[in-house]
């Protein structure tokens, strides 16, 4: 670091530093003898300034900056605003903190231009402390000198990285005051970047539409608002009118269609980018992995897969495609190939062996997950948080009480990762699931932070496979504090009501539901048939083509589990009405729906996938179990839990679901 003092009022020299007298760094480059003599010409001060500019360009390091800098000083152009705003630029580059250095550098300028104080200005805005750029600009137009366009540009930024949407406007008023920025491209572009990240998107909107001319920033950056935002109608609209659409924008779209739950779309729009002929990368093709992954449709995970290939990101050697590969697999229904795909991978790291155990979790494969997280940890790589989600996750679902209170008690003493809220969820869950509701409830009273609502989730969940009212109430209570607009807290309170016959409790909960204007997200299942098309059934919705057939063969399926011994769950119906309106429910269910719909279209020896957005409920489980030993038939359904894996009348999950 150079040290700078003032020696009454005359120039400020740089003073060496302690370690000035130590041999350089042996990749620290020394910069040429200039060959010049400076004899006050002109044309030789231009090509001296611009053989240091050029030095300047190729430091990259902090050693190399501080001899470019004595020379200036050596040389007389210590008051060269184009070699000092270089020079600040670099130093920001190199991230040396602006008081340190960079301000006493600026502040022996005498007289800084626009260029100078820009450089700083971008400095503080990049660096910080943010405010400190306002208050150089404010100094600027102090001393007279005009701003450029790259100085709003800083400021916008700065404004960014403080979240102050309020200054941001009276900078952006100033673009228009002193006139002549509001229409330049990077400002704009800049501008926009600003209300979005302040999270005023309406304006940064506004700022768009008045643009008198647009690049692809201007409307990409704006796509991947709206798209955070989870307004993809807006995004689509400005996207259909983009002129010229590049592989961001693309990317954009399609990740924006999987991070909003609108897979299909992804993969459509996905489908019209390679017949557009458009390169794909890294970026885009884990946005399509994530939309097939929630799909779960195997014709395209086949496809997507030989996109990669051809593109030259195997997932052999790509550790980024390899991992959303394992996950997509995974929750496709093929944890075999998922797991061929981890063991051919060259290279490991934290993410694929995650990926990898919460695929084996997913299945129900708790050993399998518990064993590859032991083998990660004779390894070099360290566990994470998520891994830690995935084995406990593994451990709830197969019943593991004491294997995952190991685990937990581990993840800080040997691992250092701190418990967060999602781990205690897992516990929670462990834990109700197994009965243990009141050590459930004291383990969530000693979270040293506050609960989530997952962590009540949990154990609201537990209370309805064990019919424990009284703790639901509690969990229930905390619920609705702090997700006052979740309708699955209010049903599965009522459905707890419901199994324990509190049919006036189950009126209360209703009514609630009713004043708050809440909606039920229906039930849907869906299944691939032979050609790829995906088919869709809604709980209760007759509408599919072949429903008369569909009808038909699931009656005639519920007679053969009759006879096999079925009875209906009719707790399952959470509404007080007769026993024969509540079975005629049960058997509109979308899963049993789909499960009719593959057994008319499919060949008895091929297995079944049951896609479904909701929970499996009781009698659907047992309906499943049921078919697969009268039908001789492998069926697997993906709830939003878990998959449960139906073979010869008994479910991968061993009925602890």
């Amino acid at each position: 670091m150079v040290v700078l003092s003032r020696h009454w009022g005359k120039t400020i020299f740089p003073i060496s530093s302690r370690h000035s007298h130590s041999k350089p760094h042996q990749n620290h480059r020394i910069i040429p003898q200039l060959n010049l003599t400076f004899n006050n010409g002109e044309q030789q001060r231009t090509l001296l300034e611009s053989q240091l500019v050029s030095l300047l360009d190729g430091c990259t390091h902090l050693a190399q900056l501080n001899q470019l800098h004595a020379h200036l000083f050596r040389r007389g152009l210590n008051q060269c605003s184009l070699l000092v705003a270089k020079l600040l630029r670099i130093l920001t580059a190199l991230n040396v903190p602006i008081h340190a250095y960079p301000r006493r550098l600026f502040d022996q300028v005498h007289n800084p231009n626009a260029f100078a104080y820009t450089a700083l200005i971008r400095g503080y805005s990049l660096l910080g402390p943010f405010e400190e750029s306002v208050v150089l600009y404010t100094q600027m137009r102090r001393e007279g000198v005009r701003p450029l366009s790259f100085t709003f540009s800083a400021l916008f930024k700065a404004c960014s990285g403080a979240l102050d949407v309020d200054l941001g406007r009276q900078i952006h008023a100033q673009t228009v005051y002193i006139g002549g920025y509001e229409s330049d491209l990077f400002v704009g572009n800049t501008l926009i970047d600003m209300y979005v990240k302040c999270g005023a998107l309406g304006c940064g909107r506004r700022v768009f539409d008045e643009m008198p001319e647009r690049d692809v920033i201007s409307w990409t950056s704006l796509i991947v608002a709206y798209t955070k935002s989870g307004d993809m109608d807006a995004a689509g609209e400005l996207f259909d009118g983009l002129p010229d659409k590049d592989m961001v924008a693309w990317t954009a779209m399609i990740t924006g269609y999987a991070q909003n739950a609108r897979p299909r779309e992804a993969l459509s729009l996905f489908e019209s980018m390679r017949e557009a002929g458009l390169k794909t990368d890294e970026v885009t093709l884990v946005g399509v992995i994530s939309a097939c992954a929630q799909l779960g449709a195997t014709k395209y995970a086949g496809w997507i897969r030989e996109t990669c290939e051809k593109e030259g990101l195997s997932p052999n050697m790509n550790v980024v495609i390899g991992s959303a590969l394992i996950d997509m697999h995974s929750k496709c229904g093929s944890v075999e190939e998922a797991y061929l795909i981890f063991k051919d991978m060259t290279v490991h790291n934290v993410f694929s062996y995650t990926a990898m155990i919460l695929g084996f979790a997913m299945h129900g494969l708790a050993d399998s997950a518990i064993k590859l997280f032991y083998e990660m940890t004779e390894t070099e790589i360290k566990p994470n948080k998520v891994t830690f989600i995935g084995v406990l996750t593994a451990c709830s679902h197969a019943g593991m009480i004491r294997e995952g209170q190991r685990l937990f008690t581990k993840m800080q003493d040997e691992y250092g990762v701190t418990p967060e809220a999602d781990h205690y969820t897992c516990m929670a869950d462990l834990l109700g699931r197994a009965g243990h509701l009141e050590e459930a409830l004291d383990l969530i009273n000693s979270m040293p932070l506050e609960p989530h609502g997952g962590v009540w989730g949990a154990l609201l969940g537990a209370c309805r496979i064990h019919g424990n009212s009284d703790i639901a109430e509690l969990a229930a209570t905390h619920l609705f504090e702090l997700e006052p607009n979740n309708i699955g807290n209010y049903l599965l309170l009522s459905n707890i009501y419901a199994l324990v016959g509190r049919w006036s409790d189950v009126s209360k909960v209703r009514n609630l539901i009713r004043s708050r204007g809440l909606k039920k997200n229906p039930g849907c299942s869906w299944v691939e048939a032979k050609d790829g098309v995906v088919h869709e059934f809604f709980a209760g919705d007759m509408r599919h083509p072949k429903s008369k057939e569909i009808k038909d063969a699931l009656d005639e399926l519920l007679k053969k589990l009759k006879v096999d011994g079925y009875k209906p769950i009719l707790s399952s119906v959470v509404y007080d009405m007769s026993d024969i309106e509540k079975e005629r429910r049960l058997k509109s269910h979308s899963e049993k729906l789909a499960l009719a719909f593959s057994l008319l279209t499919t060949s008895s020896d091929s297995p079944i996938m049951i896609m479904k957005n909701l929970r499996i409920c009781e009698d659907c489980h047992i309906v499943m179990c049921g078919a697969s030993r009268v039908m001789k038939r492998e069926i697997s359904v993906r709830d939003n839990m878990r998959f449960h894996h139906f073979r010869d009348g008994a479910c991968s999950c061993g009925n602890f679901w």
